[in-house]
């Protein structure tokens, strides 16, 4: 017996090490966000070796910009990141419950269950969890509906005007445009120092006009959106030297006034460029009355091009037939520069209706944070129109972790303590919640649930406010169910990948050879 065990004990020593090393990763990557969750948490100050700081609150944000060289954490973050992607919201609550799973699930193999086993009880208890949320969503009767926007506030952190900022956003896109997967009503946000919070339809540039002789106000105009630099095409290297070659740029320099003179002609009043302009078409275009922003990033283009119905085109195509290009060009009723904030705005347009959220800012340190905050609202209002809501302040998840209590008595086998896993993660978000408002998680995770238990309640949590038992939906307290779904499936499918790490070998450098 004992010539069989002593080869396998430094394996199990390997493993062991691997699984201890990296659960201890995932800790501090967990220990870095959780303390911002729920109405009570603070914010954490990201210093890069410049001494930049940056003060959020948002999980993202933390996680993306911290330093982590453990393959372990970067996994973490990875996900987190991919939370955010997808539903734009729920970053912390994803690496809450992964840390727990992972902590969890190693303590089990410690224990003697196999890894094998301690995942299959994770995925089962895990789908469990899941249809148990899923049956809880409450829809949403529309964005009229109050349940919006107290979303809305809960996840602009209480900041009363960016959520009313947000709904009205939302309101003036519409719900068919929010429907749309294609469409991230974050992306219409944008924060300023020193501007008033406002909502309207249009776009705006970030960028002033290239020239100030150029008209400030344009009305009824017609748009060209530029892909490209708007300049003559060149004759590169030793070809410009020869004779056939200067003789060929002369020809693209012609061609390009000429085409320059048939937008003018065709009545372009604004020209939006992704790179630079060249001189002889400024000078064209200010000579007839015409504005043009240079050095628009691809983001606004692509705005701007949807909201005018402009088609952007690349400068060797400005050659095409006058019929053609005049399909190539979008309208707006209004275009106007504000040269206080050296923007230029685009009203009206004649493409598909756009709203700009524009988030004002007291001082330039605020205005990220400002921005993210509207930005994870903007989420949080859109994902509720696709599985509606659930009860907040990690009730649910203590909800969910009732019904796989309930499930698990019934169960034998391994696979049963990796179902306790995901029951230990599941009380996770609300046990944080309490400690940072400064209560004791373990007693408060008790009494809610005994008291979900007793009232048969999904909504049962803790007010943070007195610490008293109260209900989430009463208060007015919701999450999204989308965010709410894809952080517990992400969570699982990352601590299945930390668990299932048999070994952790350093890479060669093939670029040093062999």
């Amino acid at each position: 017996m004992s010539t069989k065990q002593a080869p396998d004990a430094p394996d199990m020593d390997d493993k062991m090490a691997a699984l201890v090393t990296n659960a201890a990763a995932v800790r501090a990557v967990v220990s870095s966000v959780e303390g911002t969750i729920g109405p009570k948490g603070l914010d954490t100050m990201l210093v890069d070796r410049f001494g930049d700081v940056v003060i959020t609150n948002d999980g993202c944000t933390i996680l993306s910009r911290m330093e982590a060289n453990h393959p372990a954490a970067r996994m973490l973050i990875s996900m987190a990141e991919a939370q955010q992607d997808e539903v734009g919201d729920g970053t912390t609550t994803a690496t809450i419950l992964a840390g727990a799973l992972v902590a969890c699930g190693a303590e089990q193999v410690a224990r003697g269950v196999p890894v094998a086993r301690v995942i299959d009880g994770m995925r089962s208890g895990i789908e469990m969890a899941l249809d148990a949320i899923r049956k809880s969503a409450r829809p949403v009767s529309g964005l009229d509906d109050e349940v919006v926007a107290r979303v809305a506030l809960i996840s602009a952190r209480q900041h009363r005007d960016i959520a009313e900022l947000v709904v009205k956003a939302a309101r003036l896109v519409g719900e068919e445009k929010l429907r749309d997967p294609a469409f991230r009503l974050r992306d219409i946000i944008m924060a300023q120092e020193g501007v008033e919070n406002e909502v309207f339809l249009g776009v705006i540039i970030d960028k002033g006009r290239m020239n100030r002789a150029m008209p400030r106000t344009l009305s009824g105009v017609r748009v060209l959106v530029v892909d490209d630099a708007l300049e003559p095409e060149a004759v590169k290297g030793e070809a410009l030297s020869t004779d056939a070659g200067f003789r060929r740029q002369l020809e693209f320099q012609a061609e390009f006034r000429d085409n320059i003179q048939r937008l003018v002609g065709l009545g372009v009043g604004l020209v939006v460029v992704a790179r630079g302009v060249d001189d002889v078409a400024e000078e064209m275009l200010l000579d007839a009355g015409a504005m043009a922003v240079e050095r628009v990033s691809m983001r606004e283009l692509r705005k701007v091009a949807e909201h005018t119905g402009a088609r952007p085109i690349k400068r060797r195509a400005l050659s095409r037939p006058l019929e053609e290009l005049r399909g190539y060009l979008g309208y707006a009723e209004t275009v106007f520069e504000d040269e206080r904030l050296s923007q230029v705005r685009i009203l009206g347009g004649a493409g598909l209706p756009m709203a700009t959220v524009l988030v004002g800012a007291a001082t330039g340190e605020v205005v990220g944070e400002r921005e993210r905050i509207a930005q994870d609202a903007a989420s949080a209002v859109q994902a509720t129109l696709f599985q509606g809501v659930v009860p907040g302040g990690g009730a649910i998840e203590i909800a969910a972790a009732r019904a796989l209590l309930r499930q698990r008595h019934g169960m034998s086998g391994m696979t049963a303590y990796g179902v306790d896993c995901v029951i230990e993660a599941l009380k996770r978000p609300l046990a944080q919640i309490v400690s940072n408002a400064g209560f004791n998680a373990l007693e408060k995770v008790e009494e809610v649930i005994s008291l979900q238990t007793v009232q048969d309640s999904d909504s049962i949590g803790i007010d943070c406010n007195s610490g008293t038992t109260a209900d989430m939906v009463t208060l007015g307290v919701f999450d999204p169910a989308l965010v709410k779904l894809y952080a517990l499936k992400a969570a699982g499918e990352v601590a299945e990948a930390i668990l299932r790490i048999d070994k952790i070998i350093r890479k060669r450098d093939n670029s040093q050879g062999s």
